[in-house]
């Protein structure tokens, strides 16, 4: 007999890509399944790991009949694989999870709830706490009402922990396949969003909890601040600032060219 979760579409469709992260995996699972909002699907795509994460993943959705898990032929890079779990995805609102992460038992809920009670906004996310093996270290603390100006010096909006509408993120046209959007794909979407006129809400709490330790600071690569260089100068376009301010889309090489030990510690103590 089909299962009531697989035959009705769900409100909220949790989409994850995964790669190599087998030793997190289960706590991200587990902490989705401890949701106090339980109407939701857990759409993940294994972008072609070398390691367990597909034995671990396929291992929850044996039990668990709400966790869809798809598999990548090679790895594609997460833009690509979210936008894969989001073509085969049910529900009304999308929502995001990351293989090294955890999140408050009550995320799913609360951004359910501000969504609901928001009709004019296209996306509702929270506060971040970063944590590495040693706990928590800090907050990265969003402005309740981003405007397009909040743009120029970052994303506005933490993405790991966002619920955001479907018809929005379709009408922006996904993530996107370009090369130039790999480790910045949601600063981009973000942009596409404000370019059409739609607008965010940050609740003003961390239900997000982002592991920022040795593994994660590997990822950002100088390859990686070409990128989010690309995409504001892009995205500084689509929102028509005028080409001096574009000119500021330059900053992430210059935070890379920072020595490490400096940024480390600015970074740091921008978040306490």
């Amino acid at each position: 007999m089909e299962s009531p979760y697989m035959s009705k579409p769900p409100a909220v469709s949790i989409l994850m890509g995964i790669y190599n992260c087998a030793p997190t995996l289960a706590e991200a699972i587990e902490s989705i399944q401890a949701q106090t909002f339980t109407d939701w699907e857990f759409v993940i795509c294994d972008d072609g790991s070398k390691d367990a994460s597909w034995a671990v993943s396929t291992g929850y959705a044996r039990h668990d009949p709400r966790i869809k898990v798809l598999k990548n032929s090679k790895n594609i890079g997460l833009a690509r694989t979210l936008d894969y779990c989001a073509s085969v995805a049910r529900g009304k609102y999308f929502a995001r999870m990351d293989g090294d992460d955890r999140c408050d038992s009550m995320r799913l809920e609360k951004l359910f709830a501000a969504l609901e009670a928001h009709p004019e906004v296209a996306v509702v996310s929270s506060w971040m706490s970063m944590f590495d093996d040693q706990g928590t270290w800090g907050v990265v603390r969003t402005k309740a009402h981003p405007t397009a100006a909040d743009f120029a010096n970052g994303s506005p909006i933490c993405h790991a922990p966002c619920m955001m509408r479907r018809s929005a993120f379709e009408a922006a046209g996904g993530y996107g396949s370009q090369p130039w959007v790999i480790r910045a794909e949601d600063y981009y979407l973000w942009f596409r969003f404000y370019a059409k006129g739609f607008s965010a809400l940050n609740l003003q709490e961390p239900l997000y909890y982002m592991r920022d330790d040795r593994a994660a600071k590997a990822r950002r690569t100088f390859k990686s601040r070409i990128n989010e260089t690309i995409v504001r100068w892009k995205g500084f376009g689509l929102l028509h600032f005028p080409v001096w301010k574009r000119l500021w889309a330059i900053r992430p090489l210059l935070v890379w060219a920072i020595p490490s030990w400096i940024y480390e510690r600015l970074r740091k103590r921008s978040r306490q």
